[in-house]
C-alpha cells in the first residue's frame, strides 16, 4: 500500500511539475515576478503529496535585504523551507549537475558555490550580496554539508561575508538564524535512531533515500526563527558566525527535545551583532 502511495505521489508531482517548469522557464528569461512565487507553489504542493507537517516557531524577518544561516539535514530541506516563502538557495556547485535536482535549482536561481576553489568564495559572496541587494532572500546552510539531524556542525563563516559586501550601497543587512528539526514519523516520536530516515548525508544513495520518504511520509518537522542580526561594517565575522551557530544549536535541541523556545532570557537579549 506504502509502495502505491509513493507512486501516486511521484506521478502527481511529475505532473504539476511538467505544467509548472515551462512557466517557470519562461518567468526566468523574461524576468516575470512571479519567478520568485512558482517555486514556493511547487514545494508547497510537494509538501501536502508528500505528508510533512511544518509547526513554524517565530517567524521570518521582514527587513530586507536578508541573508538565512540554517542548519542542513536532507533534501527534505529544500522543500519545507521552499513551502514558507519565496527564496533561494546556496548550493554546493555538484548539485547543479544532479539529474532533477539540479534543473529545479536552476528553476529556483539557486547560487552554486565551488567550495573547492578558494578564489570562487568571493565571487560567489559578490553575488549573494547582488542578489539580497535587490530583494531575493538567500538560504545559506552554514554547516557547508548535511548532517544526521541529531545535531548542529560547526557554522563556516565564508559565505556570510556576503552579508557584509551588501552594506557597500549603504542597505542595513539582516541576518537570521532558522533551525530545522525533524520530529515525528507518522505521528509517533522519530528518536535518535530513525531520524536518519529523513536525514541524508554521508554516502546515502539519493533515490533509495527518496523513495523511502515518498513511501512512509507523515513527517512532522519543527521550523524555528532566531533573533535577527543587523549587520554593520565593523562586524566581525567569525563572531556572527559563532553567534548564530550557538542559536541554531539551541533552537535545534529544543525542538528535538520538546522545550519551549526562546527561552525568556534569550528573548530580552538585544539584536546587534
Amino acid at each position: 500500500m506504502m509502495q502505491i502511495r509513493a507512486v501516486l505521489v511521484m506521478l502527481l508531482l511529475t505532473l504539476v511539475s511538467l505544467v509548472l517548469i515551462p512557466v517557470q522557464w519562461l518567468a526566468l528569461k523574461a524576468d516575470w515576478p512571479i519567478k520568485r512565487d512558482l517555486p514556493l507553489l511547487w514545494h508547497r504542493i510537494a509538501t501536502r503529496l508528500v505528508g510533512i507537517r511544518i509547526r513554524q516557531i517565530g517567524a521570518p524577518a521582514t527587513s530586507r535585504p536578508l541573508l538565512i544561516a540554517a542548519n542542513h539535514a536532507s533534501w527534505v530541506d529544500i522543500a519545507v523551507l521552499g513551502s514558507l516563502m519565496p527564496l533561494s538557495f546556496i548550493a554546493k556547485s555538484e548539485v547543479a549537475s544532479w539529474p532533477v535536482f539540479g534543473l529545479f535549482a536552476k528553476l529556483q536561481r539557486s547560487v552554486f558555490v565551488d567550495r573547492a576553489r578558494r578564489n570562487h568564495t568571493g565571487k560567489v559572496a559578490d553575488k549573494i550580496a547582488e542578489r539580497i541587494t535587490d530583494g531575493d532572500v538567500m538560504v545559506l546552510f552554514a554547516e557547508g554539508t548535511s548532517n544526521d539531524g541529531n545535531g548542529v556542525l560547526p557554522f563556516r563563516s565564508a559565505l556570510l561575508g556576503a552579508a557584509t559586501r551588501a552594506l557597500a550601497d549603504g542597505h542595513t543587512v539582516c541576518v537570521q538564524p532558522l533551525s530545522i528539526a525533524y520530529t515525528a514519523l507518522q505521528g509517533l516520536p522519530m528518536g535518535r535512531q530513525f531520524r536518519p530516515h529523513v536525514a541524508w548525508y554521508g554516502d546515502m544513495e539519493l533515490a533509495g533515500h527518496l523513495w523511502g520518504v515518498f513511501c512512509d511520509g507523515a513527517l512532522d518537522v519543527t521550523v524555528t526563527w532566531g533573533h535577527p542580526v543587523s549587520v554593520d561594517p565593523d562586524l566581525d565575522r567569525k563572531a556572527l558566525t559563532g553567534r548564530l551557530e550557538r542559536e541554531v544549536r539551541e533552537m535545534t535541541v529544543a525542538a528535538l527535545t520538546g522545550r519551549p523556545w526562546p527561552e525568556p532570557e534569550r528573548a530580552r537579549e538585544p539584536e546587534g551583532a
